[in-house]
């Protein structure tokens, strides 16, 4: 457990090492090798056996170089969570596809993939947290010793647009990648914070002395009223300052042709306007074109704005289509078309 310990604290210090050439490398190989000393510490705790036994004598071990051979964290995590569905057992199996494309392989992409996948890193994080205390007891706990960082990033405008180039410029091997991975999670998987967190912030500078610099609410520590706030800063067309609430036109919201590039940014195949406009179609998210209520659309993914006469789409929507038309078969079913690999025209293009 202590082993288990240093290899997270180890692993955070390096991302957060604004020199460290290969930082989000690092902090993968030590964070796998942090929840693999975990698991095996929770399993010694219960009594559970962990190492492989032979198969021509189960009543012996298997070793390795005199080693015995124990479960690899993959075979941990199946062990410590049954449901294959489980948001922290899909958030560490992420990892482990991950480590094994990006390790020594894929150096100079450190910084983009670092940025493309940071709510998953946050959250493979915390939940280590949360075996480690739940488990083992509080006073293990690293809030101590892994304080708030000072850093810039989306804290302003500026920062927030280097991250989003830095961002883009991901290889498109590795964004298929993650686009494949998460086209086959059900939405209660890729919606948990356990599996990706996103987080909105609201800058408000507190005065008292004693307060921490920053201050984190929890949802199940809210009140009905402060959810409802809480769940209208989620979504467009609404933006918080200070104690008021402000109606922003289209605030959040994506033009059509910014949505379609998204997608085809994100996705192996090509993506064109036909294809976002069948999509909205087949998904019915919007009424169509001359209908008596244009207004009654899946708020979710659409929202019509009565004064352009137009409709704007929502950052759920892309990620929608993104995760839908990672496969042929999803392609399909979302578009109604056959999807053609980027680089050769398809059949609706010719």
């Amino acid at each position: 457990m202590d082993a288990a310990r240093r290899e997270a604290t180890l692993a955070v210090r390096l991302f957060n090492d604004p020199i460290e050439p290969r930082s989000f490398e690092a902090f993968v190989v030590h964070m796998h090798v942090a929840w693999l000393y975990l698991l095996h510490a929770r399993f010694v705790r219960d009594g559970i056996e962990f190492r492989y036994r032979r198969r021509n004598n189960p009543r012996q071990f298997e070793r390795v170089d005199g080693e015995y051979k124990r479960w690899e964290l993959a075979r941990c995590a199946e062990e410590r969570w049954s449901d294959a569905d489980d948001p922290v057992r899909r958030n560490l199996e992420f990892f482990i596809a991950l480590r094994n494309r990006i390790e020594h392989r894929h150096d100079h992409t450190d910084r983009q993939l670092s940025e493309a996948v940071s709510g998953h890193a946050q959250a493979l994080l915390l939940n280590f947290e949360h075996e480690l205390t739940s488990t083992f007891g509080n006073q293990y706990s690293l809030a101590t010793v892994l304080r708030f960082p000072v850093f810039i990033g989306s804290f302003t405008p500026e920062g927030e647009r280097a991250l989003i180039a830095l961002r883009d410029r991901l290889p498109a091997a590795l964004k298929r990648f993650i686009a494949e991975y998460h086209s086959g999670l059900p939405e209660s998987v890729s919606d948990d914070d356990r599996f990706e967190l996103r987080l909105n912030v609201v800058l408000q500078v507190s005065k008292a002395p004693e307060a921490l610099a920053i201050k984190f609410t929890r949802w199940d520590d809210m009140s009905p009223e402060e959810r409802v706030a809480a769940e209208l800063l989620g979504k467009s067309g609404r933006t918080i300052v200070r104690e008021q609430q402000r109606r922003v036109v289209g605030h959040g919201l994506l033009k059509p042709g910014e949505a379609q590039q998204k997608v085809a940014e994100a996705v192996p195949y090509v993506f064109t306007s036909h294809h976002f406009l069948r999509a909205w179609q087949i998904k019915g998210i919007r009424p169509p074109k001359g209908d008596l209520h244009p207004e009654r659309t899946d708020e979710k993914y659409s929202v019509y704005d009565a004064l352009s006469r137009s409709y704007g789409y929502t950052e759920a929507w892309v990620k929608w289509l993104v995760k839908s038309c990672s496969t042929e078969d999803g392609f399909r079913a979302v578009t109604g078309r056959d999807p053609a690999y980027k680089g050769r025209r398809s059949v609706d293009d010719q």
